[in-house]
């Protein structure tokens, strides 16, 4: 089954992102994966709506690498204690899976008292969801086969927490799928998951320190990379040209600096921000993608099918051009033919001058309130929520070095 690209005719497109505003639209979506596979419907795919906003963003690249894997001597240390924020995943039968800090074997201990806690109160058929000690909150999500716990001292609501939670499920799904970590647990109840996980902490540790730097996580939606809209429909043409006849390309995605630059889709096919945040995750946190041509992985998003996995071809666009290019597919055998539909998207994208204008952008300072004609404003957020997309200014100098403070004020808000 091939692919007809087509674009919508007329100025207002529909939103290829799934708009959301509320915690429950988290639960994954139904299967897609099987529909896609089994070819009885013909897709065609269409170029997103991007809103052509003067968008900025400030990158979370400075994020210390390792900074959540130092190990602690938990016997006598106060600086494991004095963390404000402590993030810890375990099966529903108390095995250690993951802690933000330290090392899970060190806190076997604590993660027996929380399965214990959950324990207790499901067998007076109830459900913890929340603890208050003083300035310190518990917040516990119960997502079967595992329970995830935050335990935090910033100030942030229960429904904020839950939400951060959701994501690090979210992101242990995208590394096994649902349906094979059911599996697992179903036939082994004290199956150790991290066997499974061996250097995906990076990515939890990763989007856990990225939640706290991205109002993108706060607003549920998508930054966008400021491009005159005839580069962005260019950019678009090349990509569907290149892919017209791939066969089961479902989303192929170019961004830069943490924004989307286009979208472009299997038609009836969306993406959820909290799916697209995951695959900022992957490529904001794997260095290496910069230095290798290309990259070939399994990768599930949750939100659009949990129960299977997407092909995803990673590449950069070029040495002179740092976009990075996903093409995701449901054929595991393509990686080749995705790698010359990448090279013919670069070329496309050079004779019709479409690089040049991408690095402009990357490079670009962001214009702050102030410039911008609001001197009584330091910074803002704007959300579009029919279209899943936000825009904020530059930061002000006060903020500059301390995005995290940023972030929490508007949690606050």
């Amino acid at each position: 089954m091939t692919s007809t690209f087509e674009e919508e005719p007329g100025a207002t497109r529909e939103s290829v992102l799934i708009p959301t505003d509320a915690l429950e639209n988290f639960d994954q979506m139904s299967s897609s994966l099987d529909e896609i596979k089994s070819g009885n419907k013909t897709p065609s795919t269409e170029d997103s709506n991007l809103i052509n906003s003067n968008d900025n963003f400030e990158d979370a690249s400075d994020i210390q690498e390792n900074g959540s894997t130092t190990e602690y001597d938990l016997g006598n240390s106060t600086e494991w204690t004095l963390k404000k924020k402590h993030i810890f995943v375990l099966s529903s039968a108390g095995k250690p899976i993951y802690s933000r800090y330290g090392n899970e074997d060190k806190l076997a201990w604590l993660f027996g008292v929380m399965q214990a806690l959950v324990s207790n109160i499901q067998s007076m058929d109830d459900t913890l969801k929340s603890i208050h000690a003083g300035d310190t909150l518990f917040v516990f999500m119960n997502k079967k086969p595992l329970i995830l716990v935050a335990v935090s001292k910033t100030g942030e609501s229960v429904t904020q927490l839950t939400m951060q939670l959701n994501y690090v499920f979210n992101q242990i799904t995208s590394m096994l799928t649902l349906t094979r970590l059911n599996k697992i647990y179903e036939h082994r109840q004290n199956y150790d998951l991290r066997r499974l996980l061996a250097g995906g902490e990076r990515l939890i540790d990763h989007l856990l320190d990225f939640c706290e730097t991205e109002p993108a996580f706060v607003l549920s939606a998508v930054q966008c990379l400021p491009l005159a809209s005839s580069v962005r429909d260019s950019i678009s043409s090349a990509i569907i040209g290149a892919c017209s006849k791939i066969k089961n390309l479902v989303f192929a995605i170019l961004l830069g600096n943490n924004r989307l630059i286009t979208l472009v889709r299997m038609k009836k096919y969306c993406l959820h921000p909290a799916d697209l945040h995951l695959i900022f995750n992957l490529v904001q946190s794997t260095e290496s993608l910069k230095y290798s041509q290309h990259h070939w992985t399994p990768f599930c998003l949750p939100r659009f099918d949990a129960s299977g996995f997407l092909y995803a071809h990673v590449s950069y666009l070029a040495d002179d051009c740092q976009a990075c290019l996903l093409l995701l597919t449901v054929e595991r055998d393509v990686c080749d033919i995705l790698s010359e539909a990448k090279q013919k998207i670069v070329e496309k994208l050079r004779r019709s001058n479409c690089l040049e204008p991408i690095n402009e952008s990357l490079a670009t300072a962001d214009e702050t309130a102030f410039n911008l004609g609001f001197p009584e404003l330091r910074h803002y957020l704007y959300k579009c929520k029919s279209t899943a997309q936000f825009y904020q200014p530059g930061l002000a100098p006060l903020y500059t070095k301390d995005i995290v403070k940023l972030v929490e004020l508007y949690k606050r808000a």
